[in-house]
C-alpha cells in the first residue's frame, strides 16, 4: 500500500452538510477499497488565485491516506464526475 494525498476544492455556495456529505462519499471510496485515512481536514473557504468555473472562492479539503493504486484510479474517476468539485489533485507521497 502506498501513501497518497488528495486536495480538492468544492464550490463556495455549498452548505456545510453538502460539504460533509461529499467528503464522506470520497472517504468511503478509499475505505471500501481497503485503504486507510490517516488525516482528513476541511480547510474552509479561501480565495482562489484565479477564477475557476466563474468562482472566486472555494472550500478546500485535504485528505491523506494509504491504499492500492486501483483505489486511487476509482477515486479520481468519481471526483471528475462530481459537480461539487471545481478542482482536484492527487499526489503520491514519496516519503
Amino acid at each position: 500500500m502506498r501513501k497518497y494525498e488528495v486536495m480538492y476544492i468544492l464550490r463556495p455556495d455549498l452548505e456545510q452538510e453538502a460539504v460533509d456529505a461529499t467528503a464522506e462519499r470520497f472517504n468511503e471510496i478509499i475505505t471500501s477499497g481497503g485503504g486507510e485515512i490517516t488525516k482528513h481536514e476541511v480547510l474552509g473557504k479561501k480565495r482562489l488565485a484565479y477564477e475557476i468555473k466563474k468562482f472566486r472562492d472555494g472550500i478546500y479539503v485535504l485528505t491523506q491516506f494509504t491504499c492500492e493504486p486501483a483505489v486511487v484510479a476509482e477515486l479520481e474517476r468519481i471526483i471528475k464526475i462530481t459537480d461539487e468539485v471545481i478542482r482536484h489533485l492527487v499526489v503520491r507521497d514519496v516519503a
